[in-house]
Formats: structure tokens, sequence, C-alpha cells
């Protein structure tokens, strides 16, 4: 295991710990021990086969022997017996939101709570209000986040849908009666929270294909086996439609199964408007003196690809991500359809975590891994002073890590490293840094992480207050939202994309999957106005940079091109427009 591996493990021991009523600076020694993993900038492995691990500061005899376990085994009988003696239903509880191990921990104790279950039938007999420290409006809090995580047991976001699609995608493509495969449905249109996968492939072997992917490593359970179509649960708790057709049928059902259902009724209608019926089956022409025509009657319209069967409807090419009936197909007969933003345009990025705030990852290691991918510049973004729950960087702080990235330019010639920061909205629209302090870095990102139970008037003239100052480069996180977890605060976006345009602040694209924030569905609006987008993972480990091709993703979904995403500048460019 690597640095970043056990140090995920050591915060999960504190948390088991404190479930547990355990010593409090027992639980504290691991996420001590987690921060400074986090910090070290050397190779672990190395420091562990030379036997130097005490050159690692706080790190006592107990985590000494429990590091040298897992990165020589991977594993960690210690951990693996505590979390086997906190009941698993304490541990879902964590998901319940407003919900810490201190408050699991008396509501099992003083109430016999184990499970969601327990307390959803405890706060309705109302016997949670009565405990210390909770009261009425708890009650009906942990009630409503019962209620939206029953909603969302059956979603995923985005990017753990498409590594699951991944990986049974390329076991698929291992089978040589497979011809054509790709993934469809609302994960191929780019949706940032999707209900299962579908995939849809071609063979002259149908049989042999369907045999093969209910046999899938992973599947936990087969719910349909057919000859055209079968459905499987996978461990992960995803649930995936394979259906395979005839190479002359694959691009119309490939069409159809990637939807959006809106899209299709529209794309139905326009075909019969031309003579014609589309179906999963293919485009036909409808017979003389007939209203209507039977799936496979009339004369089939050969189509060897989607571009051609929208060709045959007298449209452009419609993205998939566009597939939404939200004025695609009118601007399709146009020809109005732009060319959306791809993945290899992207030269750099910002709003990324270094270990100097709750980043995993040092500066160096952050910067190395862009450039890995092939990014010219890199902009770190840590918290400031008041995110003090991120170990975020007072202004000395700042400074010297201010000089630090000034140290690391002047080493590497062919990157750049952008001097920034992520600067807390306060409750009132100030900022958390003066502005004589924010004058100093190449670029700002205003976020709000605190008091998100504002008013909509409240939040809207307190984020708008930050995006005028004239320092602030671009707007962070636009309305706080937690996919899965926490819903948007209220803002009006209206009101934000209109300041945005007017005082030339970007807005960012966030990409974490946890986020994909602002929405798609407000970006071509943004567009028209003239925001720009800063795609930003929100990285606070260098794995999350993966994030950035789903940004891609969801920006095309948004009806960005090229011109309207700022991190395709070029180095010299973006140098120009940081300073403009």
């Amino acid at each position: 295991m690597d640095k970043s591996e056990i140090a995920d493990i050591f915060e999960e021991i504190a948390v088991l710990l404190e479930l547990k009523g355990e010593n409090p600076f027992k639980a504290r020694a691991y996420v001590n021990g987690a921060r400074v993993l986090g910090n070290y900038e050397g190779d672990l492995g190395k420091l562990v086969a030379e036997d130097r691990l005490e050159e690692l500061p706080g790190i006592g005899e107990a985590l000494h022997q429990k590091i040298v376990e897992l990165v020589k085994t991977g594993h960690l009988k210690y951990y693996e017996e505590l979390r086997a003696s906190v009941p698993e239903g304490l541990l879902g509880l964590l998901d319940v939101p407003s919900l810490g191990p201190k408050k699991i921990k008396a509501l099992h104790e003083k109430l016999g709570v184990t499970s969601v279950a327990d307390l959803e039938k405890a706060c309705r007999e109302h016997r949670v209000r009565e405990l210390a420290g909770f009261g009425a409006k708890t009650e009906e809090k942990l009630l409503a986040g019962i209620a939206q995580g029953r909603e969302y047991a059956s979603m995923h976001r985005y990017a753990e849908a498409w590594a699951q699609a991944e990986e049974i995608r390329e076991a698929l493509r291992g089978h040589e009666a497979v011809i054509q495969l790709s993934v469809a449905g609302s994960l191929r249109r780019g949706r940032e929270v999707i209900r299962d996968l579908d995939l849809v492939a071609s063979s002259r072997e149908p049989k042999e294909v369907m045999d093969y992917f209910v046999k899938l490593p992973g599947v936990k359970q087969v719910t349909n086996h057919g000859t055209t179509k079968s459905s499987a649960l996978f461990e992960s708790g995803m649930s995936a439609d394979l259906r395979v057709v005839s190479d002359k049928e694959y691009p119309y059902a490939l069409h159809h199964f990637t939807g959006s259902k809106e899209h299709n009724v529209a794309m139905r209608q326009r075909a019969i408007a031309r003579g014609k019926k589309l179906s999963e089956w293919g485009l036909f022409e409808i017979a003389p003196g007939k209203k209507d025509a039977e799936e496979k009657e009339g004369r089939l319209v050969p189509c060897r690809t989607e571009e051609e069967i929208f060709s045959a409807l007298g449209l452009q090419y419609i993205p998939p991500e566009l597939r939404e009936n939200l004025g695609e197909i009118e601007a399709a007969e146009k020809g109005e359809i732009p060319r959306l933003v791809e993945w290899p345009q992207l030269r750099g990025t910002f709003h990324c975590h270094t270990n100097w705030s709750d980043g995993r990852n040092t500066l160096a290691e952050m910067a190395g891994e862009a450039r890995e991918l092939g990014l010219d510049y890199l902009g770190i973004a840590d918290h400031s002073k008041s995110s003090f729950q991120a170990n975020g960087l007072n202004e000395e702080r700042l400074a010297e890590q201010i000089g630090m990235i000034a140290t690391l330019n002047s080493q590497v010639k062919d990157f750049h490293v952008f001097a920034g920061s992520e600067v807390d909205i306060l409750k009132d629209g100030r900022l958390d840094f003066s502005d004589d302090v924010l004058k100093k870095l190449d670029y700002v990102v205003a976020s709000v992480h605190n008091a998100m139970s504002q008013d909509e008037e409240e939040m809207t003239a307190r984020v708008i207050r930050a995006m005028e100052n004239e320092y602030v480069t671009m707007l962070g996180h636009a309305t706080g939202r937690l996919l899965l977890e926490r819903e948007p605060y209220k803002i009006n976006m209206e009101k934000i994309i209109d300041c945005a345009a007017r005082t030339g602040t970007w807005i960012e694209l966030n990409c974490s999957t946890w986020r994909m924030d602002m929405d798609w569905r407000w970006w071509h609006r943004a567009r028209d106005k003239g925001v720009k987008c800063a795609i930003n993972p929100d990285a606070h480990r260098i794995a999350q940079f993966a994030m950035l091709r789903h940004g891609v993703t969801i920006a095309r979904k948004g009806w960005l091109r090229r011109e309207d995403v700022v991190n395709t500048l070029s180095l010299a460019a973006m140098k120009r427009e940081l300073a403009r």
C-alpha cells in the first residue's frame, strides 16, 4: 500500500475508535498519523525497507508497526478486527447527513440504535429529541436525510458508473464474437447521476455473447438471461443491461438505447413527418397509403452509423451528450450544433489541493502528475484560514507556499505552477483574506464552505459581493451540492451568471465526482452570456486528476466549445489572461 491508502485506513480507524468510545487521544493519534503520512514527500516503501520510519515525526511504535504491516502485506489485522467488532449498521449511519461518530455512539448507547431502520423508528417515536444535544429539529433533519438516502440508494455518480462500465466493456471486447460495442443510456449522454448501465453490442453469435456476459467476474446476480438482452447485478451494486443485435441493426439500437426518451420521441415524430418510422430496429420508409408501419415493415433505409441516421432525417449529427430534447434537434436542422470541447484541448487546470491543507499529495507530486498527463500548467488553490477543518492556510503559510511555488517554477522550464488560493466567502460576502494578500496571488477561487442554510436572497447577495471583488478570478462549486449526499444551497443562478458576465468572473465546472457543479443545465445560458468556464477537478490527490476527462463530458453536455473553456488556453495565453 502507498502512503495515501494507509492514511485513509488510519482515518477510518479513528472513526471506528470513536464509534466504540475508545480514548479520544488514541483516535487522535491515528488522525495525526494520517496527516504525517500525507505531508511526507519521500518514498514510504523505501523508508520501510531501510527501517528508517523513526524519521517520520509523531509516529509512535504502535503506528510504526502498522505502517510496516500495511506496506509489506497490504493488510492490517488490527484494522480488520476493529472493523468486524463494530456493527455494520453503525457504519451505515455515517451516511446519514449531520450524523458523526459521537452522535452515533450516543444513539447506540442510549437508544440501542444499530441501523438506519432503528434510527428512523426512534425518530418517528420522538425518542431522539429526548437525548441531550439532539432535539425536535434534529429529528426532522435525520428523517429527511434517511428519506433522501433511500431515494439515492439505487443511483450512482457518473465516475463510479463509468469505471464499472469500462470494466464490463473491456471484458466483452475480449470475446471473439463481439463485433461492435458501446456504452449507451444516460452514462453515454453524460448524466452526472445514473441508475443503471446500458451496453449495446453487435454479433453473429448473440447467445455466445450473452452466456459470456452473465458469467463475467463481479456478477452477483443474473436477473435476466435472454438471447438478445441480459441483465446482471454486479458486486459494485450497479445493474447492467446488455443488448446484442446484428451488425446491420447496431446503429439504430445504439441511437435508441442511448436516448433520452424525450429525444427519441422527437426523433420518431420527425421521421413520421417525413414518411418514415424510426425504432431500435431501423429507419423504415412507410409504405404508401399507410399511416404507420409495424416494426421491421417497409423498406429499410440503410445506415451504417448514427451519423447516417441523422443525415437521413435532414439533421446534422447530434453528439450523445446533447440528446435531451433541449433544442438540439432544432439546432441540428439549421446546422448549428457547435463543435464541442474535447479532452485533448485542455492545457491546464486550477483548484487543486496539496498536503499544505487537506490534500494527500505534495506540491511536487501534484505538479508531476499534471505534467505526466500532458498538461502545461497547474493551479494550486489550498484552503484559506477559515476552513480550519481542512487545515486552511493563514497569511504566513500562504506566503511560504507562494515562495515554494516560485522555487519550483525556477527549476522546471516546460511546465508552470500558478499560485492561488481557494478563499472562503464569509457569511456576509467578505473574503477570508484581505485584498493586500489576494493581490499577491496569480488567481483566486472564491467558494462557500459554511453557513449554507441562508435563504436564497442572502446567499445570492453574499456570493455576488465576493464576485465583485477585483481579485476574484473564479467562483468555485457554485451551488455547494454533493451528489447523492447534499442538496444545493438556495441561490439564484440566473443572477450569479449575470454577475459573472458583468464582472468577467469565471465560473468553474468542478468535476469532482461528488460535485459536477455548476450543473450542466446552466452552462448554455452562461455561454450565451459570454461567461467563461474553468474545468477543475478539485483534486485532493493525484488520482483525482482523472476527473478532468469527465469534466469535459459535462462541459460538452452544457454545449461548451473550446473557446468557452479558459483552460484550453496555452500557457503563454493563460499568463496574459491572468495578468489582465
